[in-house]
């Protein structure tokens, strides 16, 4: 029988430990080790037994999530998903705590619709199973049926087998989730000012991606910046879809644009990659270079063969260098990656295929 993904939850909230317990324990893989109310409860808690995975609150009394991150990820990592509230100054906040080494961010589940309560508990649930895979790094039983996994089909038709003529201007589109704040930031800071228009799925919260594109933004060459409905793909800007939106490529004459669009979530996300390689497949064929990288789960996979199919070109990141090898791996074992290539590489073959 498969070990279960043992779990402790420290939030200072009472309501939000219950409702973490109820949202974790549904899932058969994954079981309740225990709860705490502030990070000095956890430490003993940790003392008795070492979770596999620790769900942690931002902002807590007596220590705040961020500081006991740093030590846990100094003195004996543990995989750690961040737990925030979503409010401008906490996002930044999360975002430091990638940094530290935090596996995953995750909205912190409120009292609401039946539907937003589910899309948590997929969120949730998938977050702790993808750290109990996750390479960390050191630095100084009730059973829940499953909610149907939907495909790109929803949000837009396939497209045709024949691919787009091809023009002189490229576009890159690339997806990410688990690890991937931290590999973005070592993608895009190895590009040039000059380099072609890049869009990019980061599976991120609502809330979080304006932070975190100003942040890329501050770090890069080129420009990084949250991506607006309309927003024209340009040279040497980088468009990060939208937390909790769908983001499209488009294009109208020799213009590549975004769009954005609500919509259920694809392959268990919102934003999801599928949708973006798809319409990739159909609005760039040939001109279009796609980027998989480190993330759990297959979001990805059939859009980049579907890219493939369409006349892109396709690179995925290797194993070696990913948190988590599974979205590059369902890539690759669909047919739709042309080359292998690890995290230091990817931009210098995303340049070579666009010269």
């Amino acid at each position: 029988m498969r070990k279960k993904i043992r779990v402790l939850i420290v939030d200072d909230s009472a309501v939000v430990r219950q409702t973490m317990s109820e949202i974790l324990s549904s899932d058969p893989q994954i079981e309740v080790m225990s709860t705490a109310g502030d990070p000095f409860i956890a430490a003993e808690r940790i003392r008795d037994e070492v979770p596999d995975v620790i769900t942690l609150d931002v902002e807590m009394p007596r220590m705040d999530g961020v500081t006991f991150l740093h030590r846990i990820m100094s003195q004996h990592p543990i995989p750690v998903v961040m737990c925030s509230s979503l409010t401008e100054r906490g996002s930044e906040t999360a975002l430091k705590a990638l940094e530290y080494g935090a596996v995953e961010i995750i909205q912190k589940p409120r009292m609401g619709t039946k539907d937003f309560l589910e899309e948590s508990r997929v969120r949730i649930c998938d977050a702790v199973k993808a750290a109990a895979q996750a390479r960390l790094r050191k630095i100084s039983p009730h059973t829940h049926t499953v909610a149907p996994k939907l495909t790109a089909d929803v949000i837009m038709e396939k497209p045709s087998s024949h691919a787009m003529m091809q023009t002189t201007e490229k576009v890159v589109v690339v997806g990410a989730s688990t690890g991937g704040t931290e590999a973005l930031r070592v993608f895009l800071e190895s590009f040039p000012a000059d380099c072609p228009g890049i869009v990019i799925v980061q599976h991120m919260p609502e809330g979080f991606t304006k932070a975190f594109s100003r942040r890329l933004d501050g770090l890069c060459r080129i420009s990084v910046k949250e991506a607006a409905d309309n927003d024209t793909v340009v040279r040497g800007r980088a468009l990060i879809a939208p937390g909790n939106h769908h983001t499209l490529l488009k294009r109208s004459g020799a213009r590549y644009y975004v769009e954005i669009k609500d919509g259920p979530l694809v392959t268990r996300h919102r934003p999801s990659v599928d949708v973006l390689f798809r319409s990739a497949a159909r609005y760039a064929g040939k001109n279009a270079v796609g980027v998989i990288m480190t993330g759990m789960g297959d979001d990805g996979a059939k859009g980049m063969l579907e890219m493939k199919q369409a006349g892109a070109i396709n690179i995925a990141q290797d194993e070696a260098t990913c948190v988590v090898f599974g979205m590059p791996n369902e890539a690759i074992k669909l047919g739709g990656v042309d080359y292998v290539r690890p995290l230091e590489a990817l931009s210098r073959e995303v340049l070579r295929l666009c010269d």
